[in-house]
């Protein structure tokens, strides 16, 4: 607990004060000035600059280098004027760090070198230690000088979608040795998970100690699971990743992919703001995450990154329905329903961030 204090008075004092920040003020159910909006994968594969910056450099290599960290990260602060900046990273960097043998294979993903499927093998998973993610902290305290009064989103993987990469050995359309393991091996499962929930949280916390303004935790295949396995399987351990940063009183923003039916778990597991994909209207999102005697959900979403790719007044309109679906929570920040595609246009996500502001 005496750790906890002093990590969260030093995160504290490092973090800007950004009470009036339109993200962070929807983020906390209040009123805006405008409704706020960035991307995920915003920093990154869409932008020519960026193509530029990483060219000939490995995926994690970037990562781990504090200057390119940060200057990709602000990349579409400066072209789109969005409302965040969202930490460039990756999921399996935490794992990376602290010494697990995975990479990020061009064309597939992140492919772990020995998968994860034994009591031994979990026993033999390192734990990460805050100075092996310096370069990360390093960077975010560059953002922090840089960014003005644009607040910066940590990021992290869940549990259960490193979980996923780890006894795969790579993505998987199915997650069919994953749920075998859940089924078959529970407190092998319970024992890898809850691992990786501490890794999770220690990179977490070292982004928050650093100055992050909020922080979003990806579940990205959770949808993959029954409403049943995730409460017994996944729940506790995401919610271990979510509480055990509650004390520094920043937005806790958690998002999956098809999770639709585990919207309310989601929150549950203590999420402030609930990131929903384009399968489900934000004002049907809204009405499933409402609980009589809590606070108005906060919702972040939700046009499909498709869709960027239709005509403007198609992209228009789709715009102005999930403004108008967000005014039905206590919440709304706008986003995509997944991450930013690779070939889309810079210039109708700068169009859709002044027409977003413009609502």
């Amino acid at each position: 607990m005496a750790r906890l204090l002093a990590m969260t008075t030093s995160s504290a004092s490092a973090r800007r004060t950004l009470s009036d920040a339109p993200f962070l003020v929807a983020a906390r159910g209040g009123t805006p000035a405008h409704v706020p909006v960035w991307f995920m994968r915003q920093a990154g594969r869409s932008l020519p600059e960026y193509r530029r910056l990483r060219e000939g450099v490995p995926m994690l290599q970037a990562c781990f280098d504090p200057e390119m960290l940060a200057e990709i990260t602000i990349q579409p602060v400066r072209r789109h004027g969005v409302d965040a900046a969202i930490l460039f990273s990756d999921i399996v960097v935490p794992l990376n760090a602290a010494g697990v043998d995975i990479d990020i294979v061009a064309g597939t993903g992140p492919v772990a070198a020995e998968p994860v499927r034994s009591r031994a093998d979990v026993e033999a998973l390192p734990e990460l230690e805050p100075e092996q993610v310096r370069p990360i902290t390093d960077g975010v305290r560059l953002l922090t000088e840089q960014l003005g009064e644009t607040p910066l989103i940590g990021f992290a993987g869940a549990p259960f979608t490193l979980a996923s990469y780890l006894i795969e050995g790579g993505p998987s359309k199915n997650h069919e040795r994953t749920k075998a393991l859940m089924h078959s091996e529970p407190e092998v499962w319970h024992a890898l998970a809850g691992s990786l929930a501490r890794t999770t949280l220690t990179f977490l916390r070292a982004q928050l100690d650093a100055g992050v303004d909020a922080v979003q935790l990806f579940d990205s295949w959770a949808g993959a699971l029954s409403v049943k396995d995730y409460r017994t399987f996944v729940l506790p351990h995401s919610a271990a990743v979510l509480d055990g940063v509650a004390d520094y009183g920043v937005p806790r923003i958690h998002f999956g992919v098809g999770t639709g039916e585990l919207l309310p778990d989601m929150r549950e597991a203590g999420a402030d703001v609930v990131g929903v994909d384009w399968r489900l209207p934000l004002d049907e999102a809204a009405r499933r995450l409402t609980v009589p005697g809590k606070p108005a959900p906060v919702v972040q979403g939700n046009l499909d990154p498709a869709l960027l790719f239709a005509s403007w007044p198609v992209v228009e309109a789709e715009v102005r329905r999930i403004v108008t679906e967000g005014r039905a929570a206590g919440g709304h920040i706008f986003n995509l329903g997944h991450g930013v595609l690779p070939n889309t246009d810079p210039e109708v996500l700068t169009r859709v961030v002044e027409l977003v502001h413009s609502l």
